[in-house]
């Protein structure tokens, strides 16, 4: 039963913990925007064009 004396504090400690948590990430916004991050997973973009290799002077660095 002694173990109750500290299981119970640490217990509110954590919860009081969390719910500031889940208060800060209210106030800071966090929560605005919840489709847009699920949605840009499905987009289909190109991927970009890879650069083309260098040649001739560019290649030696003799750049005029």
């Amino acid at each position: 039963m002694n173990i109750l004396l500290f299981l119970i504090p640490l217990s509110l400690l954590l919860v009081g913990v969390a719910a500031w948590i889940f208060a800060w990430a209210v106030r800071h916004g966090q929560f605005e925007d919840l489709d847009t991050p699920a949605l840009d997973v499905l987009r289909d973009e190109p991927p970009a064009p890879p650069a083309p290799p260098p040649t001739g002077d560019e290649a030696r660095g003799d750049a005029a």
